[in-house]
């Protein structure tokens, strides 16, 4: 579904990606993980052709559908209105809606638990009932790879939860390809098959998530002492910042990775 190879791009002649390459394939959830500034929306800006690599290739062999981390209207328009800007390629550039527009856009709705919303103004929701709507917006797209920029940045805990299960439904349930780019850990151990952890334009880790995200692999790529923390009564784990760990002196990024009993 997607192939990169030797990816290189430069912002203002500064370097910013330097010989990524990697694969995604059908039904595959990958994660996205790195310090701010890295590159993370770099990168997914080409995946999704919105960037033009100057060195290396990109190859996506089917349609694309994007979540950007900010989305704002500027009118009043209603859930339904913006969703319906996602079947622009349906309906052309002169056209419009038609009847399976929007039973496209009430399924999708009704997909993702927000049918209730589609009438309400898209400025009056709340920011996990936006990120559905975007998400919505996306899919009606008929794409069959969903590529996601911080989906939870500004969600609280359960919205997070909320956003988190319908990528893994994507995937788990219509096989849809989905790549996200995160801050958190616990959303790739939940439901990222696989994880990329862009340490700076040049290094960088991919692979399945049971082997790439482990507590020396998170310190090195947050410069934070990352523990391992596991569920009382339960095999679970995630993973926590050691914050008093920086305090002590000698501290060094990866001398922490306890485990909780």
């Amino acid at each position: 579904m997607i192939e990169v190879r030797g990816l290189c791009l430069k912002r203002s002649s500064r370097p910013v990606l330097e010989g990524y390459s990697f694969s995604v394939a059908k039904g595959d959830v990958l994660a996205v993980l790195g310090a701010n500034g890295v590159g993370k929306t770099t990168l997914l800006g080409c995946l999704t052709g919105i960037l033009a690599p100057d060195a290396g290739q990109v190859a996506v062999s089917r349609r694309v559908g994007f979540v950007p981390q900010l989305f704002s209207v500027a009118f009043d328009y209603t859930v339904t209105d913006v969703v319906l800007m996602g079947r622009a390629r349906q309906i052309g550039l002169f056209g419009a809606p038609a009847a399976q527009d929007y039973r496209k856009v009430g399924e999708t709705l009704d997909l993702l638990g927000i049918g209730a919303l589609a009438e309400r103004p898209f400025n009056a929701l709340s920011g996990g009932q936006r990120q559905l709507a975007v998400i919505a917006q996306a899919l009606v797209s008929d794409c069959e790879i969903l590529i996601l920029d911080e989906p939870c940045s500004s969600l609280d805990y359960r919205n997070q939860a909320v956003v988190v299960a319908i990528m893994g439904r994507l995937a788990a349930d219509l096989g849809m390809t989905v790549v996200f780019s995160s801050h958190a850990p616990e959303h790739a151990l939940e439901i990222a098959s696989h994880a990329l952890l862009m340490e700076d334009s040049r290094r960088y880790r991919h692979g399945v998530v049971a082997e790439v995200l482990t507590p020396e692999h998170l310190s090195e790529l947050y410069g934070l002492p990352i523990g391992r923390a596991r569920f009382a009564g339960s095999e679970r784990h995630t993973f926590a910042p050691i914050y008093g760990a920086l305090a002590a002196p000698g501290a060094a990024a990866g001398a922490a990775t306890g485990t909780e009993p």
